[in-house]
């Protein structure tokens, strides 16, 4: 069913079907770039002589310029809208990236990765809030698709950049990517409609002050907080397995890299299922309740955790294939339904600010998360007790997920929903 919005002063009827491809299709191309620093990670390790720990720094920079952004972006959303910031993170990440393919020194690159993580960050509340209006039917399902696109771009790096990048250099390859970033950018500004009525844009124009008086609101909604700190865990997990899975497979079971690398796009891939298929499972099935699908992908991720652990070298191919789908339709799968919970929580005009604060507590899950496993391997020179200090971790965001779930359902029968 289309949906009729207030666009340059005549009303339109818009499929908002159309609208979620265009953010499809940016949040693909803002997941090929900023998520290539995983699959490239063995390529720009060899290239500066990186230890384990400072690989897996790069996505932590990444994520700790999203965990910046997060809450100002979704604040600035709630008020202007999507499509300017569409263009504007895109040129953001590109343009950082491209500066960092063209530097040496490690600790400009950390901090070009934090700049463009900017951008990257500055997607989710930008197309969380698109999903929230566009979709007040079959919710769970679009932000699946949509959030799909992470996967799918962070899968397409793996298949495509990372050979390009053996056979021409990471350099070159990251600046074509970065290229094609930017140009998508322009397409979705120039074809994507901002989700706004009317009213809405008449009620939005708040004072910059309120910024801070709704971030200590959202503080004080405690499912919001747990349901975040669980995310923490969560996001942390899915960035370890991106950033370490090639390594793992090539130095610790001597699976060739070519292979190895397809172990990464085997798991992203899934993932891409994984946050469809959540969502409808969450939509139909639970009938929009969204914690207790994410308790069902931690547990069963500690097991595929664990799992991982007990694997000795010389474990063939074939053998993790199977073992790494169910991993990334787990781990890499979940984000969406963390994306609907955070903004189901809170009213619809603070959507855009509950994505980006819940985004911004997720987001040092993935900045402390992979240095630190990959600390441990460096520590302990075996992958075997870092694989089960993820299960520790997931193992605690269910514990969070309960208590979540409980203060959600006891408000319920207070409010005798």
């Amino acid at each position: 069913m289309n949906k009729t919005i207030l666009h340059n002063g005549a009303f339109l009827s818009v499929n908002p079907w159309r609208m979620l491809t265009w953010l499809l299709i940016a949040q693909i191309m803002v997941a090929f770039v900023g998520r290539s620093l995983a699959p490239l990670g063995v390529l720009i390790g060899d290239d500066l002589s990186l230890t384990k720990a400072q690989i897996g720094m790069l996505p932590a920079a990444l994520f700790l310029g999203q965990s910046l952004i997060a809450i100002p972006a979704g604040f600035l959303v709630d008020r202007v809208g999507s499509k300017r910031l569409l263009f504007l993170l895109s040129l953001c990440l590109g343009l950082s990236f491209i500066l960092m393919a063209v530097t040496s020194f490690y600790w400009l690159i950390l901090l070009l990765v934090v700049l463009g993580g900017a951008g990257y960050g500055a997607m989710h509340p930008t197309s969380n809030k698109g999903i929230l209006y566009w979709f007040s039917e079959k919710r769970g399902t679009a932000m699946g698709i949509k959030q799909m696109g992470v996967t799918l771009g962070s899968a397409l790096a793996a298949l495509l950049l990372l050979p390009a990048a053996v056979a021409f250099g990471w350099r070159p390859v990251m600046v074509g990517a970065c290229v094609l970033l930017i140009a998508t950018g322009i397409f979705a500004y120039k074809f994507y409609l901002d989700p706004q009525t009317e009213q809405e844009k008449s009620g939005a124009s708040e004072k910059p002050a309120r910024l801070f008086a709704s971030i200590l609101q959202l503080f004080k909604e405690k499912p919001l907080v747990l349901v975040s700190l669980g995310a923490m865990g969560l996001s942390g997990s899915q960035l370890i397995l991106n950033t370490y899975i090639v390594l793992f497979a090539y130095e610790s079971l001597g699976i060739p890299l070519v292979l190895a690398g397809m172990l990464l796009v085997i798991s992203e891939v899934s993932g891409s299922f994984g946050r469809v298929a959540w969502g409808m499972i969450s939509d139909s099935v639970f009938h929009g309740k969204r914690i207790i699908v994410l308790v069902i992908v931690a547990a069963v991720s500690i097991g595929v955790a664990l799992a991982m652990a007990m694997l000795p070298p010389g474990t063939p191919f074939w053998v993790l294939v199977p073992i790494t789908i169910l991993f990334g339709f787990c781990i890499s799968g979940f984000n969406g339904i963390w994306m609907n919970a955070a903004t189901e929580l809170v009213p619809i005009g603070q959507a855009g600010i509950a994505s980006g604060f819940s985004l911004m507590l997720g987001s040092w899950g993935v900045i402390i998360g992979p240095p630190l496993f990959g600390y441990i391997v460096d520590a302990t020179g075996a992958f075997m007790y870092a694989w089960l200090f993820m299960a520790g971790i997931l193992a605690v965001v269910i514990v969070l997920l309960l208590a979540a779930m409980r203060i959600v359902t006891k408000d319920s029968k207070e409010k005798g929903e």
